[in-house]
C-alpha cells in the first residue's frame, strides 16, 4: 500500500473505532437498563449484571459495526473533500477507483471482524449467556435474601422475612404455599436458615406453626413444630437439559442439521437454514457499506456549502438495504427453501456500490475532458 492508502486507512480505522465505541455504548445502555431491573429485582448482585452485560456485547457489536463503517467512510470522505485533498488527488490523475482502494481495504477489515463475530464470538457468548441465565433462574437464594419485603419466588409462594442477621439467619419468617390445588399452607417461624444441598435449596425453619386450610371445605389444621424443612427446589421448574437457542449453534450445524433436530429445540428447518446463510452473507454487506458511502460522496464537485446532498443520497441508498433484509428474514425464516433470501442484502449492496463507483468514475472522466478542453 502506498502512503496515500496508509493515510486514508489509518483515518478510517481511527474514526471507525471511535464511532463503534460510541454506538456500542448507546446500544448497551439501552439494553442494560432492562437487564439491570430484571437481575436486581431477582436479588442478583452487580457482578452478575456486569457478567450478563459483557456476554451481550458481541451481539451488539456485530449489529453496530456496519453502521460505524458507514459513518466513518462518510466522515473521512467529507473531510477530504472539504479540505480539497480529494481535489488535489484527482488533479494529479488519480481515478475514483484508485481513490477508493483504501476504502476497499477498510471494508475487507470490517468484513473480517463481522465474520469472526457472526461465526464464532456471538454463538459462544450466546451459549454462555443462556447457561448463566439458566443457573440464575434456578438460584432462589438471592430472591430470599431481602428483609422487610413480601417476595414471590414463584407464583404459588409468598415469603416475608423481618430480619436477616449478619450470620445469615432469618428472624420471624412467614411463608405461604399454594402449590397444591385446593390447599393453602401458611408457615410462621421464629428462626430459619437457607441451606444448599445436592438436591437443591432447602429452607429449615425452627419454632414455628404450620396452618393448612382445605379450601373446598374451609377446614383448618394447625401443627406446631420445633424444626421443619421446606423443599424449595421441588417448587421451581427445573431439571432436564437446557434446550439450546438457535443463535448459539455453530454455522455448520445450522446448515446441515436435520429437521428433527430443529423441531426438538422448538425451531424450524427454515429458521436454521436462514440463520446459517445470514451469517455467511452479513460480512459481505459490511464490505460494501463503506464503498457506497465514499463513492456516493465523490459524485459531487467541491462546494463551499458542503456536500449534504450526497450524504443524504448515501443514507437513502443504505436504508432500503436494511428494509430488504427485514423482508427477507420474515420470509426466509418461515418458508422452507427460501434461505437464499439472506443474500439479497449483500447482492443489492454490491450492485449499488458498483453503480455508484461507475457514476463517480464517469463524472471524473468528464471533468478531466472539460479541463483538457
Amino acid at each position: 500500500m502506498g502512503r496515500y492508502d496508509r493515510y486514508i486507512l489509518s483515518q478510517l480505522l481511527v474514526l471507525f473505532s471511535f464511532f463503534s465505541i460510541v454506538l456500542v455504548s448507546v446500544y448497551w445502555v439501552n439494553r442494560a437498563v432492562g437487564l439491570f431491573d430484571t437481575l436486581i429485582s431477582d436479588g442478583q448482585n452487580l457482578r452478575v449484571f456486569l457478567e450478563f452485560s459483557a456476554l451481550s456485547l458481541p451481539q451488539i457489536i456485530v449489529l453496530v459495526l456496519p453502521v460505524s463503517a458507514f459513518v466513518a467512510a462518510i466522515y473521512v470522505t467529507n473531510r477530504m473533500i472539504s479540505e480539497s485533498e480529494l481535489v488535489v488527488m484527482q488533479t494529479a490523475g488519480c481515478s475514483s477507483l484508485r481513490l477508493l482502494r483504501p476504502v476497499w481495504a477498510f471494508g475487507v477489515i470490517v468484513a473480517i471482524l463481522v465474520a469472526i463475530l457472526a461465526h464464532y464470538l456471538v454463538p459462544v457468548a450466546r451459549g454462555q449467556f443462556m447457561d448463566r441465565s439458566s443457573e440464575v433462574a434456578q438460584d432462589l437464594t438471592g430472591r430470599f435474601l431481602r428483609e422487610g419485603e413480601f417476595l414471590h419466588p414463584t407464583d404459588d409462594i409468598t415469603v416475608y422475612i423481618r430480619e436477616i442477621t449478619e450470620l445469615g439467619e432469618f428472624r420471624d419468617v412467614f411463608l405461604q404455599d399454594r402449590s397444591e390445588p385446593g390447599t393453602e399452607t401458611t408457615y410462621t417461624a421464629r428462626r430459619a436458615l437457607l441451606v444448599s444441598t445436592e438436591e437443591g435449596p432447602r429452607l429449615v425453619m425452627f419454632d414455628g406453626v404450620a396452618q393448612t386450610v382445605q379450601l373446598p371445605s374451609q377446614r383448618m389444621s394447625i401443627v406446631e413444630f420445633d424444626d421443619f424443612t421446606f423443599d424449595i427446589a421441588g417448587l421451581i421448574e427445573g431439571g432436564g437439559a437446557r434446550v439450546p437457542h438457535i443463535r448459539e449453534l455453530s454455522t455448520l450445524v445450522l446448515l446441515t442439521a436435520p429437521a428433527e433436530f430443529a423441531d426438538g429445540i422448538g425451531s424450524s428447518l427454515a429458521a436454521f437454514r436462514f440463520e446459517g446463510h445470514d451469517r455467511i452473507a452479513r460480512p459481505f454487506f459490511a464490505l460494501f457499506v463503506p464503498i457506497i458511502a465514499a463513492a456516493t460522496l465523490m459524485l459531487g464537485a467541491f462546494s463551499r456549502f458542503g456536500i449534504w446532498p450526497q450524504i443524504i443520497i448515501a443514507i437513502l441508498l443504505v436504508v432500503p438495504l436494511q428494509m430488504a433484509w427485514n423482508a427477507a428474514e420474515s420470509i426466509g425464516s418461515r418458508q422452507d427453501g427460501m434461505a437464499h433470501l439472506a443474500y439479497i442484502q449483500p447482492v443489492l449492496s454490491a450492485l449499488i456500490a458498483g453503480a455508484v463507483m461507475y457514476l463517480s468514475m464517469r463524472g471524473h472522466r468528464r471533468k478531466r475532458q472539460v479541463s483538457a478542453a
